[in-house]
């Protein structure tokens, strides 16, 4: 029993693949995805961009492959990347063959979409070949006029029943290695159709709200379809879809995931909206404290509150405290313990050092005990 048992997700047990060397689903952690935004040929702004999302923490990438000029460059863009990258098909198996080949460690491709029972035969033979595991991808925004005509809108039960017909396909030819999507922009219609499919099949799945918005927006979209999803125990691997640059994608899922104490990375930053009471500017010094450690790894947690109500309390709960005090002169807590005074003069760059010596501390923690384990 845990001591929290409000806090406890009961995960649901799915089979595991694997995305490249990165394990998708049974009791692996869930991932973080996103997807480039630049030409794929392009391929050095498409590597620049990889870079900025690893930064961030991404653990899988996908990149649009449309066109001959795409899965041509595919090869440097996997060698240069130190994530698995998905090659993302629409209709053209020719293109899901030549990605395949060139190292993609997933195809995401819905094989009803791609032609005759041939062509599924080959790509699902590419991918066997090559290793490469296969995303089924359902959209609500581009269902089967079959099913569109059998249910009269997109529906769960329309996303579930293409997403089975899908997966027959691939489990007739003895493949195995799938996990699967029914995105919707609409989370009422997302969240339904994952809870119905994770009822009927035992394969990972990949959550996500499609076409969610801009950054506000879509987060706010993506935090409540994809958080509700992850707090029932449904998902495996998450990609927040947003109008933005691709690492605000990441950044916003290790979010969720944090959140909801599913993985932690980095700075979990607890602060206050701020108000009256304030003893510095608590909504810029938390824009720029964000922005500064965002090179962090190391899970810890950061209080920073403008005045003394919830101040010490809050402090009491986190590695390292800010609390604003009188006359320019704040109070700084050490896990959880009044420790110092700190001014306003230089008061960001010392909460900084602060938390690079305390992830530094942790670190060092952390490979001593992997050590002595062994």
């Amino acid at each position: 029993m845990s001591i929290r048992p409000w806090r406890d997700i009961h995960r649901r047990q799915s089979r595991q693949i694997m995305v490249g060397n990165v394990p998708v689903g049974g009791d692996a952690p869930v991932t973080v995805q996103t997807m480039t935004n630049t030409p794929t040929d392009d391929v050095r702004a498409t590597i620049d961009q990889i870079r900025r999302c690893e930064d961030a923490g991404v653990d899988i990438i996908r990149v649009s492959c449309p066109d001959v000029p795409s899965t041509a460059a595919l090869k440097q863009i996997v060698r240069a990347s130190r994530v698995p990258i998905v090659a993302d098909i629409h209709f053209h198996y020719k293109r899901a063959l030549e990605a395949a080949d060139a190292g993609a460690a997933c195809l995401r491709i819905n094989p009803g979409n791609i032609g005759s029972a041939d062509r599924v035969n080959e790509v699902v033979n590419a991918a066997k070949a090559n290793g490469c595991s296969i995303r089924i991808g359902v959209n609500a925004g581009s269902l089967e006029k079959d099913l569109l005509e059998k249910y009269g809108e997109p529906c769960p039960e329309a996303l579930v029943e293409s997403a089975l017909d899908h997966i027959k396909l691939l489990q007739d030819r003895d493949f195995h290695e799938f996990k699967v999507a029914v995105k919707a922009s609409d989370i009422f219609l997302a969240v339904a159709a994952y809870q119905q499919l994770a009822e009927a099949v035992d394969c990972p799945l990949h959550l996500g709200i499609t076409e969610a918005g801009g950054f506000v927006g879509g987060t706010v979209k993506s935090a409540i379809g994809i958080g509700s999803l992850l707090w029932y125990g449904i998902g495996d691997t998450i990609r927040v879809s947003l109008s933005a640059e691709p690492e605000e994608e990441v950044r916003v899922g290790f979010e969720i995931l944090k959140a909801l104490g599913i993985r932690n990375r980095g700075v979990r930053v607890v602060s206050c909206p701020s108000c009256a009471r304030q003893g510095f500017d608590v909504i810029r010094t938390v824009q720029t404290l964000e922005e500064r450690l965002q090179h962090i790894r190391t899970p810890m947690s950061l209080s920073v509150l403008g005045c003394v109500v919830n101040g010490p309390g809050e402090a009491r709960e986190t590695d390292i405290g800010l609390t604003g005090g009188g006359n320019g002169k704040h109070m700084v807590y050490l896990s959880g313990v009044t420790d110092h005074v700190v001014q306003d003069e230089g008061m960001i760059d010392h909460i900084v050092r602060l938390v690079e010596a305390k992830a530094a501390e942790l670190e060092a923690a952390g490979e001593a005990t992997k050590v002595a384990a062994e």
